[in-house]
């Protein structure tokens, strides 16, 4: 049995669950999820205890795979519709700079024109430093939202355009990552 899997999901107040057949709809404060539950996975919602209990049919790989991913989904759900989650990102570099317009962002990484990311429903950015000074002072902003998956997915997109090179340390990068350094060439005299 799967350790993760046969956990119970305790459901906080302030959550409201709908369970229709194999849909999981799961509403809160910060918003509304739904996930459509594999059908080899049985999800069950009590609502004397407000607990889902997630079982499998049988031992087959798939379904064991199934089982604590599904679990962990939904627990993922519950957590982003009541706290949220959040990324923050830092850019280091001259001139490297971030801004909103609509539900665009625009990354000004030292190329010819600025990346544009397109947000995703759901998902906003909050920008606390819009531009970075040196290698020293990082711009910062941080991407919020209910969905885990989207949320990961649109600060994995930025981190992309331009990641953290080992020398200088330039670039896009988590906040709080850690950057091993290189020291540069070595000039001898002779």
């Amino acid at each position: 049995m799967s350790r993760i899997g046969k956990k119970p999901v305790k459901v906080p107040s302030g959550v409201k669950v709908q369970l229709d057949g194999q849909k999981v709809t799961i509403s809160g404060s910060i918003g509304t999820l739904e996930f459509d539950v594999h059908n080899n996975i049985n999800v069950d919602y009590d609502t004397e205890t407000s607990m889902f209990t997630v079982t499998r049919p049988d031992d087959h790989k798939l379904n064991r795979a199934l089982h604590g991913t599904t679990r962990a989904l939904i627990a993922n759900m519950i957590d982003g519709v009541s706290k949220g989650f959040s990324k923050a990102l830092e850019m280091y570099g001259t001139g490297y700079g971030i801004k909103q317009q609509g539900q665009d962002i625009y990354l000004t990484v030292g190329f010819a024109k600025p990346a544009v990311l397109k947000i995703p429903q759901g998902v906003s950015v909050e920008i606390e430093t819009p531009n970075a000074r040196g290698n020293d002072t990082p711009a910062k902003f941080k991407i919020t939202g209910a969905d885990k998956q989207a949320v990961g997915q649109l600060a994995a997109k930025c981190r992309k355009v331009r990641p953290p090179e080992p020398y200088l340390g330039k670039g896009i990068r988590y906040g709080g990552e850690v950057i091993r350094r290189k020291s540069g060439k070595a000039f001898g005299s002779g």
